[in-house]
């Protein structure tokens, strides 16, 4: 096991360990979910990276149906009960190995990105054109935000070192992106995103591959590279 699968080893043990008192900030909550709307994930959506199933609902607002995977059992149990089974299959797998199924009309993945090693960032794009239908679309949410106390390994470093309530402390990947600088790195992967931030340190990111069409809900609010 080289050191970058046992920094993801250990990401995978601390969301596990932190599903009982994983939240979201409230104000940057309702700021995401607007645009969530307002980009309308409608058709067979796909959620990478479920978690606590925070987003789950929202999507099933305009979704047809949801598959949503998650590494961690916990956050799966949790998102069960929070939205039930309704138009909702839930899959436990490591996205990293996962095989998609079938084709999807949007692909979904909410504070996921920042924790994909950047050696593995064009190898999760490739997955996520894989599990895309001609013509289909991604929306993400995400934030760049690390605090002086998990960066523990210098600002340079992709690794952090987080705590639960309990005191235990446990390595994650948090890779710091900023919006313009995110778009262009995507672009050059042959993605047409627009990442928008949204207020201090979050942002989200909405688009299709290179040449798609976006259809309807095609996301135009206040939607670029920076």
């Amino acid at each position: 096991m080289d050191d970058t699968d046992a920094l993801l080893a250990e990401q995978v043990a601390y969301y596990r360990a932190a599903a009982a008192e994983y939240a979201l900030d409230e104000p940057a909550a309702r700021d995401l979910a607007a645009a969530v709307d307002e980009f309308r994930p409608a058709g067979d959506v796909l959620e990478l990276a479920c978690g606590p199933g925070t987003w789950t609902p929202q999507l099933l607002r305009h979704a047809a149906k949801v598959t949503a995977v998650d590494a961690a059992p916990e956050m799966l149990a949790r998102a069960r009960a929070r939205v039930g089974h309704d138009r909702v299959s839930f899959v436990q797998a490591d996205l990293f190995e996962w095989t998609p199924g079938g084709k999807y009309d949007v692909v979904f993945f909410g504070f996921w990105l920042s924790h994909v090693p950047p050696e593995r960032f064009h190898s999760f794009w490739t997955l996520v054109r894989a599990c895309l239908k001609p013509n289909g679309r991604v929306f993400f949410v995400d934030d760049n935000a690390r605090t002086p106390e998990e960066l523990v390994y210098g600002e340079a470093s992709f690794a952090i070192r987080r705590r639960l309530r309990d005191g235990t402390a446990h390595r994650a990947v948090k890779v710091s992106y900023q919006p313009a600088e995110l778009a262009e790195r995507l672009r050059r992967l042959g993605w047409s995103i627009g990442v928008t931030p949204v207020g201090g340190p979050f942002y989200y990111g909405a688009g299709t591959a290179a040449g798609g069409r976006a259809g309807r809900g095609d996301h135009r609010r206040r939607s670029s590279s920076g």
